[in-house]
């Protein structure tokens, strides 16, 4: 297939979540507390619908189980990444993701979950919480049962453009008036270690994993470092954010006309402006919140105009 896989997103709703969702991107959210659209997603959880061509109306789950060809014939169960934008109108949980050892061994999963954000846009003084202050973990395990959260945990400034790799087993928290775009193992495990004590709209608490969580966490904390390359292609300015074990992101900046070869199939996210994109004889426009799989069937494309994009391939492929 010489075409692009465009695709419907998946809105979800949650209790930090809110409307920028629907007010910087235009999607059709389902409430007011909406907080976080699937882009590109294969898990069974929420997955894309194809709204193009001659797989429109199939899942992009579908087409990783009886299209292999589009994904370079890369073997694997699960489509592997997931694409997500995130609108945290409140704290999210401070949490914590294990790692494919511990996911298969204690949730049957193919995948546990290393992931990466890009601030998109943030309040005044927004900050992550991003690792921990505890020594081992006994000193961990004693601080959480004491309830000493503001000393174990390390909050960070963000600014737009920023961009953090958080491998599993990294404690951390999106904080409030962050929106990020984020790209994972495509994993919904999630272990909370603290929620700020908050209730739904019923009165309940949402449930701890205390146990797993000092269990996955990576102990001392380290600051993951991303080694980031930049180049230019025609009109695109690249930056390669980082290339670790499971995915290899890009940032692109785009004013005017590129033309590429297509090495791998890639995950593509419009992240700000608009333009076009084509691919054999098909011309798709493009605008802020598009989300696209160039697959690895197609041969070359051509993108113009005036856009910053998120690009994504497995560091496998």
């Amino acid at each position: 297939m010489n075409n692009i896989l465009l695709f419907e997103p998946v809105l979800k709703e949650k209790i930090w979540g809110g409307k920028k969702l629907a007010e910087q991107f235009g999607y059709d959210t389902p409430s007011s507390r909406t907080g976080e659209c699937w882009g590109i997603s294969g898990h069974e959880n929420g997955t894309n619908v194809v709204v193009n061509g001659p797989h429109q109306g199939q899942t992009l789950r579908d087409l990783w189980n009886n299209h292999r060809d589009l994904f370079n014939n890369e073997p694997g169960d699960e489509f592997p990444l997931l694409v997500k934008i995130i609108d945290a109108q409140d704290d999210l949980s401070v949490q914590v993701h294990p790692d494919d050892t511990y996911a298969k061994e204690h949730e049957g999963y193919a995948f546990g979950k290393s992931e990466c954000w890009y601030i998109l846009d943030h309040e005044p003084d927004a900050r992550l919480i991003l690792g921990h202050n505890a020594k081992n973990r006994d000193e961990l395990r004693g601080m959480v049962d004491n309830g000493e959260w503001d000393r174990l945990f390390r909050e960070v400034p963000v600014k737009k453009g920023d961009f953090y790799y958080v491998p599993s087993g990294t404690v951390h928290a999106i904080g409030k008036g962050i929106v990020i775009l984020e790209i994972q193992q495509s994993s919904d495990i999630t272990y909370r270690f603290y929620d700020y004590d908050r209730t739904d709209d019923a009165g309940n608490t949402r449930d701890l994993h205390i146990a797993d969580s000092i269990a996955c966490s990576m102990v001392p904390h380290k600051d993951a470092r991303s080694d980031q390359k930049e180049w230019t292609e025609q009109d695109l300015t690249v930056t390669r954010f980082i290339e670790e074990n499971y995915f290899t992101v890009y940032h692109w900046t785009l004013n005017g006309t590129v033309t590429r070869d297509v090495n791998e199939y890639m995950l593509v996210s419009v992240v700000d402006g608009e333009g076009q994109i084509t691919i054999g004889n098909h011309t798709h426009q493009l605008e802020k919140g598009s989300h696209f799989i160039i697959p690895s069937t197609a041969d070359r494309y051509e993108l113009n105009g005036n856009m910053t994009l998120m690009a994504a391939h497995t560091t496998s492929s």
